[in-house]
Order: structure tokens, then sequence, then C-alpha cells
């Protein structure tokens, strides 16, 4: 899970601005980082594009299914995602990315993420379903 850590694996996260910093097994999985917006996440007007939210939203929360894991098994495909975005965030902003699993079955996990600024306020949040590859 170590190698995760940075840009989660992804070249494309590191482009966006997002790096994963910890991670942890307890509470079914978890995984957080930073996210300062570079431009290429941002439309013409300087805000995040929402898609950009969903990417980062993804990423933490199938690190943070993995990283709850036991080892040799792994989150095979994200089957289903919803992102809400409630407030703007901007190129340079300094975010807070953070992904947990809520539920965790044999063949699916289900997780939430989170992105806040530096006040703590609440600026993005999705909830997703994972299909698992179980070793045995």
């Amino acid at each position: 899970m170590d190698r995760w850590l940075g840009d989660g694996g992804m070249a494309v996260i590191g482009a966006l601005g997002g790096s994963f910093e910890s991670y942890g097994d307890d509470r079914g999985g978890w995984a957080e980082g930073s996210w300062v917006p570079t431009a290429l996440a941002c439309n013409p007007r300087g805000v995040v594009q929402a898609g950009v939210h969903a990417v980062l939203h993804d990423a933490a929360m199938n690190f943070a299914v993995n990283a709850g894991l036991p080892p040799g098994d792994h989150a095979r495909a994200t089957l289903e995602l919803k992102s809400e975005l409630l407030r703007a965030a901007s190129s340079g902003d300094q975010l807070v990315l953070r992904g947990e699993v809520t539920r965790q079955a044999k063949l699916v996990a289900y997780a939430e993420a989170r992105v806040t600024d530096a006040a703590g306020e609440l600026i993005s949040r999705a909830t997703a379903t994972f299909l698992l590859q179980r070793r045995d």
C-alpha cells in the first residue's frame, strides 16, 4: 500500500494536484491526503471542474477500500459513484481529501469521500460501491 502514497499510483492524481499521505485499516479502511488543485483541474474561470472532484473522490475511496482488505484481496472496479459539489474550489486552494469505508461485504464495499477546505468546510462529497476481488 505504501506504493500508493503520493499520486495514488495514478499520474493524473498528481497532475491534478492531489497527493495521498496516510492510510489505515481501522474501521474498515481509510485514506487521507491533500489537494491543491492545479490549472489542469479547472475550467477557464479557474474553478475546479465537477468531474475532477469525482476523479479524486474515486481514488480516495478506492485507496480506503484497499487499505481495509486483507493481503491478496483488492477492489476490482467501481460499480457506482455519486459525487456532490457544495462549494466552489479554485486553483491553488489548500484542500483535504479523505476516503473511508462505510461497509464491507464479501463481494462489495461501500465507501464515502469528502473534500474540505483549510477551515474544515465541506467542499464536495461522494459515495461509491466497489466490486471486490477476494483471494479465496
